[in-house]
């Protein structure tokens, strides 16, 4: 487990009814959602930014201490954070970049840490089919006004999404002075496992409440730092594609260290019969990280 470079997880999550990340509206009584176009159809999904804030979201729920967006030093200048990952676990698994401003004829600077964790977007595997939800604001009337009329798309279906946390910069490199013990850095990676576990993002949640955690996933040690099962997990009506599956593992057999497939028992068919339940796959994710860092 030792020569491991990364972790790499490809999730599933069914939606029934929600309309999770918002685009902008082509029309001011539409409210859109985020869509890709394949030949003629389009594919909901939920942004890789987006995806990155609800993982940081949920570290602050779990109680740990982020570090604050701060002002740009500099006319125009893009906000950025604390840029200390030493002491934030946001600025070490998500990274930053910032600018400082001239001072007494010295060139400005700038610095960065490159995120550790790599995150894919959230798409959905079901085409857009063109749903919406009618809607009216009442609290016009009450101020003596019309009601306000508005729609939001809405969308049912299967999602698929990826995250490769890079396991050797955790902790160390850009930002860091002097590394993290190897303690803090396994405190760290199963804090970001658990609210990977729990995954929610609160936009547009307050009439569309949808839960976006993990329902499958497919998880590797790898030596090598390639998301092996981004492309290669494909479900036709609740069926797995497990030759598909099977014949990424066996591609990459000698490149993986330890292997768990991990679902909600009847939520999918056609599962290798080594699946285990999705607690199950994040406690054995978790002790990968112990041994890795051991």
């Amino acid at each position: 487990m030792k020569n491991a470079k990364a972790l790499t997880v490809t999730y599933l999550t069914p939606v029934s009814f929600a309309s999770l990340n918002g685009s902008d509206k082509e029309a001011d009584n539409i409210s859109n959602i985020k869509k890709i176009t394949r030949e003629t159809d389009q594919f909901p999904y939920v942004s890789a930014q987006a995806i990155r804030r609800a993982l940081r979201d949920q570290l602050a729920v779990m109680g740990k201490t982020l570090s604050e967006g701060v002002a740009a030093t500099i006319t125009k200048g893009a906000a950025t954070t604390q840029q200390d990952p030493m002491q934030y676990i946001d600025d070490d698994l998500f990274g930053y970049m910032g600018t400082a401003e001239a001072k007494e004829g010295k060139k400005g600077s700038s610095t960065k840490r490159t995120s550790p964790v790599r995150v894919s977007p959230l798409v959905s595997l079901h085409k857009y089919e063109g749903d919406l939800d009618f809607a009216t604001n009442f609290m016009g009337v009450a101020a003596g006004g019309d009601p306000n009329i508005f729609e939001t798309e809405i969308h049912s279906g299967l999602y698929r999404g990826t995250i490769l946390i890079e396991l050797d910069r955790i902790g160390c490199g850009e930002g860091f002075e002097n590394d993290s013990s190897n303690t803090e850095k396994a405190v760290r990676v199963k804090d970001f496992l658990t609210s990977f576990k729990n995954l929610w993002t609160s936009g547009r949640q307050t009439r569309f409440l949808a839960d976006i955690s993990p329902k499958f996933i497919a998880a590797a040690m790898l030596t090598v730092k390639n998301p092996i099962f981004l492309e290669s997990i494909v479900v036709n009506n609740g069926s797995l594609n497990d030759n598909l599956l099977k014949e990424t593992i066996d591609d990459f057999k000698e490149e993986t260290k330890a292997l768990v497939i991990g679902a909600r028992k009847g939520l999918f068919l056609n599962l290798p019969a080594e699946t285990v339940s999705v607690g199950d796959a994040f406690n054995t994710m978790t002790n990968w990280i112990d041994e890795y860092y051991k």
